[in-house]
C-alpha cells in the first residue's frame, strides 16, 4: 500500500498549497508576466495554456526559482517558495537538455538525491533505495544502465520524472512534456502524471495540445503574459476564451 500521499500532504495538513500574487516578471525591460495570480494544491494536475510567448516557461521557471521575480510573491506551504526549493522539481522542454551528456539513467536519478545528501556526503543504504523505488515506479529498471542519449523520447522524460521522485519533489513543473512523444509514450506519461497526482503531488505543466487538457488536467490557467482564467478545466476552457486568448495574441504578432 502507498502511503506517499500522507507522505506529500498529510503532515502540513492545509498547507499543501501553492499560492501566486500578482507574480511580474521582466527580461532585459521586457515584461514576460505580468500579475499572474492563482492558488492550487497537492493532488491537482495544471495545465498552463496559451499562445508562444505567454510567459509559459517563464512562470515554471519563476515557481522554480529560476528566474528572478519582479513583483509579487510564491507562497508554498504558507511559507516563502525559496525555503521549500528542494520540494520542487523543474523539468525543461526535450531540446534544452544535453542528452549527449555521458551519465546512465540511474546516474541521473541518482542526482536527484543530492538535495539531500548534499554533493560530499556518501550515498548512504536509504538514497539507493529511494533511487531502486523511483526507477522502478518509472518501469526503468532495465534501462538503468543506459545512457541517457540512447533513450527515446518518452523515456527520457520518465528518466527526469524518475529523478524528480527520487528527490521526493511534491511538485513538478513540466514544460511541454508531451511535445515529440508517440500515442503510446504519451499514453504512458499521461498514466504516469495522474498516478503522481493522485498520491499527492502538484504536477504543473505548459501544454499546447487544447484539445487533450480536458483529458490530462484538472485545472488550468490561459494566460497571454497576463492571466486570461484560473479554474477547473471543464469551466474555464471555453471556445469564446480560447478564441480571445489566441486571436488576440494573433492580431498583436
Amino acid at each position: 500500500m502507498s502511503h506517499t500521499h500522507h507522505d506529500c500532504c498529510a503532515h502540513h495538513q492545509h498547507h499543501h498549497e501553492l499560492v501566486i500574487e500578482n507574480v511580474s516578471v521582466f527580461y532585459r525591460q521586457v515584461l514576460a508576466l505580468e500579475n499572474i495570480s492563482l492558488a492550487t494544491s497537492c493532488g491537482n494536475r495544471v495545465a498552463l495554456i496559451g499562445p508562444n510567448g505567454a510567459g509559459k516557461s517563464t512562470l515554471l521557471k519563476a515557481i522554480a526559482g529560476l528566474v528572478p521575480r519582479s513583483s509579487g510573491s510564491i507562497l508554498w506551504r504558507g511559507t516563502a517558495v525559496k525555503k521549500w526549493s528542494r520540494e520542487f522539481a523543474y523539468l525543461p522542454q526535450r531540446e534544452e537538455v544535453d542528452w549527449s551528456f555521458p551519465i546512465t539513467v540511474r546516474g541521473l536519478v541518482e542526482m536527484g538525491r543530492y538535495p539531500q545528501t548534499g554533493w560530499w556526503r556518501k550515498f548512504s543504504t536509504a538514497d539507493s533505495l529511494a533511487v531502486d523505488k523511483a526507477l522502478e515506479s518509472l518501469a526503468l529498471n532495465d534501462l538503468q544502465h543506459r545512457q541517457i542519449r540512447e533513450l527515446s523520447g518518452g523515456q527520457q522524460q520518465r528518466a527526469f520524472l524518475a529523478r524528480a521522485l527520487a528527490q521526493e519533489a511534491h511538485v513538478l513543473l513540466l514544460d511541454e512534456p508531451f511535445t515529440g512523444l508517440d500515442r503510446n509514450a504519451s499514453k504512458l506519461l499521461a498514466d504516469l502524471l495522474e498516478k503522481l497526482a493522485r498520491e499527492g503531488r502538484l504536477v504543473i505543466a505548459s501544454h499546447h495540445d487544447l484539445n487533450t487538457v480536458p483529458r490530462l488536467f484538472d485545472e488550468a490557467l490561459i494566460l497571454a503574459t497576463r492571466p486570461i482564467a484560473f479554474g477547473p478545466v471543464a469551466e474555464i476552457l471555453t471556445a469564446e476564451r480560447i478564441e480571445q486568448t489566441f486571436h488576440e495574441s494573433a492580431a498583436t504578432v
